[in-house]
């Protein structure tokens, strides 16, 4: 099971108590990077190539068992949906997780690759945790309880999208100019870089979250599945960005994603057609 596109709005307040939910969202990324840790940068780490040509390590395999024997243990009622072993359970509270998140960076040994933890109530993404052990950072946010980070020197602090109100003035990130190319966009891609201040390729779960913090202004992939974006959801919604398919619709199985600092999404959206 996937979540389906849901009839409220992701911004809605949540009728419930998400405390107990975000805290084992945080213990699951605790244990996700105890394992993934482990193996990093190992010289003799396993990696496979999967049907779809992308690689999975045995890190990804052992991560995501562990967030599942641990929601097996406290959440054995919900479902879970992870990118190596599927769906399992059914119900209105889905748990989405990619254990490694940026795989060919792991197995690269670059440190840029993270552990995506989410919570999806009746469709609606609750509950995110972004980990990046490699760089000894982390951010999580649940609906109504604000958006957070912790700093490598252990501090944590809520952070906030930028007040940025004019394209010239935004940075903007984007997976590669292959990836747009492959969906027939390589002309807006170009457009919207001679349209902003910067544009970079940083990749992955970090951009969001640079986002989340208020250091860039727009962020957009294609080819994403639910896995890789239900856990921004939560934490830019909260920091006070949008987030949306390409197109401006709220749903996760759109195989594309659009995250801004608020202030100029519809602008953006403007800019790619929809």
């Amino acid at each position: 099971m996937t979540p389906l596109p849901s009839a409220t709005d992701w911004t809605a307040p949540f009728e419930g108590d998400l405390t107990d939910d975000l805290a084992l969202a945080l213990r699951l990324a605790d244990a996700a990077d105890r394992v993934a840790m482990e193996r990093f940068d190992a010289p003799d780490l396993d990696v496979r190539t999967k049907a779809d040509a992308t690689h999975v390590t045995e890190a990804d395999l052992a991560t995501e068992r562990a967030i599942r024997d641990l929601l097996a243990a406290e959440r054995p009622v919900d479902g879970v949906f992870g990118e190596e072993f599927g769906t399992s359970g059914d119900g209105s509270r889905l748990w989405i997780i990619d254990p490694i998140d940026g795989t060919a960076n792991y197995l690269k040994g670059i440190p840029m690759w993270a552990t995506l933890i989410s919570l999806v109530v009746d469709g609606v993404p609750r509950v995110g945790v972004v980990s990046q052990p490699a760089i000894s950072r982390r951010w999580w946010g649940a609906t109504g309880a604000g958006a957070w980070t912790r700093s490598a020197d252990g501090e944590t602090r809520r952070i906030r999208t930028s007040d940025v109100a004019s394209l010239s003035d935004a940075s903007i990130s984007f997976q590669s100019i292959a990836q747009w190319d492959a969906e027939g966009r390589a002309d807006d891609l170009l457009r919207l870089s001679r349209a902003v201040w910067r544009d970079r390729g940083y990749g992955d779960a970090w951009p969001y979250m640079l986002l989340a913090e208020g250091r860039l202004e727009f962020v957009a992939e294609f080819g994403v599945r639910e896995y890789d974006i239900a856990a921004h959801v939560p934490i830019i919604l909260e920091s006070g960005g949008r987030f949306t398919d390409i197109h401006g619709a709220e749903r996760l199985d759109a195989l594309s994603s659009l995250a801004t600092n608020g202030i100029l999404h519809d602008e953006f959206l403007g800019m790619l057609g929809a």
